[in-house]
């Protein structure tokens, strides 16, 4: 008997952001959809999945158990005073097998990549929190802009050295690249070799999340004192009750929203009003918050291509609308559980933080939400995760 081989289903890659420009009519629709639950299995991706209905109770049964055994509080003292120690111990233990370049940043923000073209001119992008260089790198090697500096800066030093020891470091094919330690919640200093208001681009990439929220108020204000007027906040970083949040065992939270991990780095899980306070100090209003998109993507997706396309192929594709293809609305989002009023925003943005200029400081360009249905197809398991997304211009 002969046996037919198994024929693997084509894989529909991603081919547009997840999280649209506020001044377009209506979100764009991606590549994707599901129609029949049964075919959830059968392809890499899918675009606009909405959550399942018995997610809210899901979010309440892992707050609630979380909220009964918290971090003591005389240890919260030992893990917010020296967070840089865990950090330079997490890339020691790490250093060999745990960063990937982040190849979806082209998609997310098409500014990096604009700048790397030929004719961009001088452009200085500082990115904060740049671990081993996973996003720095993968720009540097697609640069062709011989006027572009890009400087890296982390409060841990062995991130720091895991990048100067780089060998596209000290021999980049085109442009500069430097790189240096730096709290970004120091008071009133900038990183070395940054004068006040040089610095185009500044990207911020699960890095707000690492800070106690008695330190954005300092974030902010260095982060304004870098950019020049007009300059542009690249954000992206763990949102509300996303899978990480809610898989946090007891012991591990320091407050709301507000965790430390099992190798003691801290993590906190934003909404968009809070996101929207702290960088222009009033919430967002329904003009300037995204349409919520959901997708499927397969585990195994980050096994794809690392290299970045050059600018000409990260255009949005045009693509149809299929006439059954779900219209995603603001009202597909979940009415999630709430602790009392104004739960949603941390009580620090109640009023204006401490070592901040007065609003306003930023315009918001992009604000939105990436929920994933991450699936795991072996297993068949199904997997909710949810980033915050936003573009913070500086106001002149």
């Amino acid at each position: 008997m002969t046996c037919t081989p198994e024929v693997k289903p084509v894989r529909i890659p991603k081919l547009s952001s997840s999280v649209h420009d506020i001044n377009a009519e209506k979100p764009p629709f991606g590549s994707r959809f599901l129609t029949q639950d049964s075919d959830v299995w059968t392809q890499n991706a899918w675009d606009h999945v909405p959550p399942p209905e018995d997610q809210t109770e899901t979010i309440t049964a892992s707050l609630a158990r979380q909220r009964l055994v918290p971090v003591p509080d005389d240890e919260k003292k030992n893990y917010n005073a020296k967070p840089a120690k865990y950090w330079d111990n997490f890339y020691k233990t790490n250093a060999d097998n745990f960063f990937r370049n982040r190849k979806w940043l082209h998609l997310e923000f098409p500014e990096l990549l604009a700048a790397a073209e030929s004719n961009a001119g001088d452009v200085t992008i500082c990115e904060i929190g740049c671990g081993a260089g996973n996003a720095a790198f993968p720009l540097l090697t697609a640069n062709q802009n011989p006027n572009l500096i890009i400087r890296a800066y982390d409060y841990s030093t062995h991130a720091v050295k895991l990048v100067q020891t780089n060998a596209l470091y000290n021999s980049p094919p085109v442009g500069k690249i430097e790189a240096a330690v730096w709290d970004l919640s120091s008071l009133d200093t900038l990183p070395p070799g940054v004068e006040p208001e040089t610095v185009d681009i500044i990207v911020l990439v699960f890095v707000l999340s690492a800070l106690h929220p008695d330190e954005w108020g300092k974030a902010i204000a260095n982060i304004h004192k870098m950019l020049k007027p007009g300059g542009l906040v690249l954000f992206r970083d763990y949102g509300r009750h996303d899978l990480t949040q809610l898989r946090f065992k007891s012991g591990r939270l320091l407050e709301d929203n507000f965790y430390i991990r099992g190798d003691k780095t801290r993590v906190y899980f934003f909404e968009l009003d809070e996101l929207a306070l702290i960088f222009t100090g009033s919430r967002a209003s329904p003009t300037q918050r995204t349409s919520t998109m959901t997708e499927v993507v397969d585990a195994d997706e980050d096994n794809e291509s690392t290299s970045l396309p050059v600018p000409s192929q990260t255009a949005s594709p045009v693509l149809h609308t299929p006439v059954d293809a779900p219209n995603p609305r603001s009202d597909d989002t979940l009415s999630l559980p709430s602790s009392g009023p104004s739960s949603d925003v941390h009580h620090n943005l109640h009023h204006p933080l401490a070592h901040c200029p007065l609003h306003p400081l930023f315009a918001i360009e992009q604000l939105g939400v990436d929920r994933r249905l991450i699936v795991n197809r072996k297993r068949q398991l199904k997997m909710y995760r949810i980033w915050m997304q936003g573009k913070f211009r500086k106001t002149e």
